[in-house]
């Protein structure tokens, strides 16, 4: 089952790590991963005050979940990625090229003033489609 990223010139080309869309047949398991944070399986949060290791710990979470359920990275679709600092976009973007190749998954990101915990910079939920 492939993956497609959807692209046209009728949209402005994404700046950062992500595709306009992304198509899948859906066929499959959907598995909703909830919004994954930097925080350690040890219960610890990592790179308090650092974006760069907060991103890099949300997407081995993620990693984690996909494939608990059986998939990897490549199967997930969608990502909805919420901020502390929208300053942080280009070292996020830099992070999620180490972890997402193409097709990218769709996504949006968003600034937001308050998370479950003060240390946390950045929060990331995504949905996948595993054959």
């Amino acid at each position: 089952m492939a993956k497609k990223q959807i692209t046209t010139d009728r949209l402005r080309q994404p700046n950062g790590h992500f595709s306009q869309a992304t198509m899948i047949e859906a066929k499959g398991r959907l598995v909703f991963i909830s919004g994954m944070t930097s925080r350690k399986p040890d219960g610890t949060i990592a790179g308090i005050g650092d974006v760069e290791t907060q991103t890099r710990q949300v997407c081995e979470n993620l990693k984690s979940a996909v494939e608990a359920a059986g998939g990897t990275l490549e199967d997930i679709c969608r990502v909805d990625v919420y901020v502390r600092n929208m300053e942080h976009f280009d070292v996020i973007h830099k992070v999620r090229r180490e972890y997402f190749q193409p097709p990218l998954p769709a996504s949006t990101m968003v600034e937001i003033n308050k998370m479950t915990s003060p240390d946390y910079l950045i929060e990331i939920n995504a949905i996948a489609v595993i054959p």
